[in-house]
C-alpha cells in the first residue's frame, strides 16, 4: 500500500482503531472514534471493567452508560492483544505513575512486550500517556526497529491527552489536539488520525517537543495554585480574605490568570507530572526548583488545612 493511499484510508474512516487502556482517556477517545462510526477494540486488563462496557454499562461516574450504548455497533473490548494485528491504529493510553518520585513506565514497557509480536507494516503507533521528553523515541522505538523502518512501513506519534473529566464546559471535539511524529510521514498521518474526531489538529516539529508540552501545561498549573495556596496561608494569617483580593485582582483585562486555593492539590496530573520534567532535570545536572518548590507548598497547604480543621472542631 502507498502512502498516499494509507491517508485517503484514513481520511474515509476505513481503519480499525485499537485502544489500549481503557482509563479516562482511553474511554473518551474510544467514544470519540465510535460516534464518528469508526470501528474500535478496547484492550485492558480490567476483566470487570470490560464485562461492564460489553453490558453498554459506563465504569466511570461522569461518563453516561447510554454514550455507551450509542456506539455499541462499532465496539468490541479485549484482554488478550492478538486482535492487535487486525488494528490499523493503535493508541497507548496507560497510566504513567511515580514510584518514589521517579517515573514508572512499567505499563507501557511491559505493553510493548505483550504487542510487539502482532503489530504488523503499515499501522500507526501513538502514546498518549504524559511522560517526560524522549520517552516515546527512548522506550517505544527500541521495540519497532529490528523489524519495521519507521516512517517507511511503521509510523510512530506522540499526542498528549488533553481530557479534564467531568468538565461540561469543553466538549473533546472542542480542545485542539497536538500531535507529533517520528518523520514527516508519521506526523502526516497521525494528523490525519485525530482530524476525524477533534476540529483543531495542531503538528508538533518532533516528539519531544509535544511530550514537553504537555508537561509544561501540567507544571503551570501546579506553580500557579502553590503560588495562590501560598497567598491563602499568608492573608489568613493577617486577616484578609483571599477570594476578595483575587476578584479584585481579577479586574485586570492583561497579564493576570485568576486561580483559586483549595486543599492543597487533587487530581490524577498535576500532583504526579511536574515531577516527570524534575527528574529529566537532574539527568542533565539541572534542579528545577519551581516544580519541587510547588509541590512542596501544595503539599504542606493540605497539612495547613487538616489542622486548621482541628482548630475549628
Amino acid at each position: 500500500m502507498t502512502f498516499n493511499k494509507l491517508v485517503e484510508k484514513y481520511k474515509k474512516k476505513k481503519i480499525n482503531v485499537g485502544i489500549v487502556g481503557i482509563g479516562y482517556v482511553g474511554l473518551k477517545l474510544l467514544l470519540q472514534f465510535g460516534i464518528k462510526k469508526v470501528n474500535i477494540i478496547g484492550f485492558d486488563q480490567d476483566v470487570q471493567k470490560l464485562d461492564l462496557l460489553k453490558k453498554n454499562i459506563s465504569p466511570i461516574s461522569y461518563i453516561k452508560s447510554s454514550q455507551i450504548k450509542k456506539i455499541k455497533n462499532f465496539t468490541s473490548y479485549e484482554t488478550e492483544y492478538s486482535k492487535i494485528n487486525k488494528c490499523d491504529v493503535i493508541i497507548l493510553c496507560l497510566p504513567t505513575p511515580l514510584k518514589n518520585k521517579k517515573p514508572d513506565l512499567s505499563h507501557i514497557i511491559d505493553t510493548m512486550k505483550k504487542i510487539k509480536k502482532y503489530l504488523k507494516k503499515h499501522q500507526l503507533l501513538v502514546l498518549e500517556s504524559t511522560t517526560y521528553p524522549g520517552t516515546t523515541e527512548e522506550k517505544i522505538k527500541p521495540f519497532l526497529d529490528k523489524k519495521f523502518s519507521i516512517g517507511i512501513d511503521f509510523f510512530l506519534g506522540y499526542s498528549p491527552e488533553r481530557e479534564n473529566p467531568g468538565d461540561k464546559r469543553f466538549s473533546f471535539d472542542r480542545i485542539p489536539k497536538i500531535c507529533s511524529g517520528y518523520s514527516s510521514k508519521c506526523i502526516k498521518l497521525c494528523v490525519s488520525l485525530y482530524k476525524i474526531i477533534v476540529d483543531k489538529v495542531i503538528p508538533a516539529k518532533n516528539i519531544k517537543e509535544a511530550e514537553f508540552s504537555k508537561l509544561i501545561e501540567n507544571i503551570y498549573r501546579s506553580v500557579n495554585i502553590s503560588m495562590v495556596n501560598e497567598m491563602k496561608m499568608i492573608s489568613h494569617k493577617i486577616n484578609i480574605d483571599i477570594n476578595n483580593v483575587l476578584n479584585l485582582a481579577n479586574t485586570k483585562p492583561f497579564g493576570f490568570t485568576k486561580f483559586e486555593p483549595g486543599p492543597g492539590i487533587g487530581g490524577h496530573c498535576i500532583p504526579i507530572d511536574p515531577y516527570y520534567l524534575y527528574w529529566k532535570a537532574k539527568q542533565s545536572n539541572i534542579d528545577a526548583k519551581f516544580i519541587k518548590l510547588a509541590g512542596e507548598t501544595n503539599e504542606n497547604t493540605t497539612n495547613w488545612v487538616i489542622e486548621n480543621f482541628f482548630k475549628i472542631l
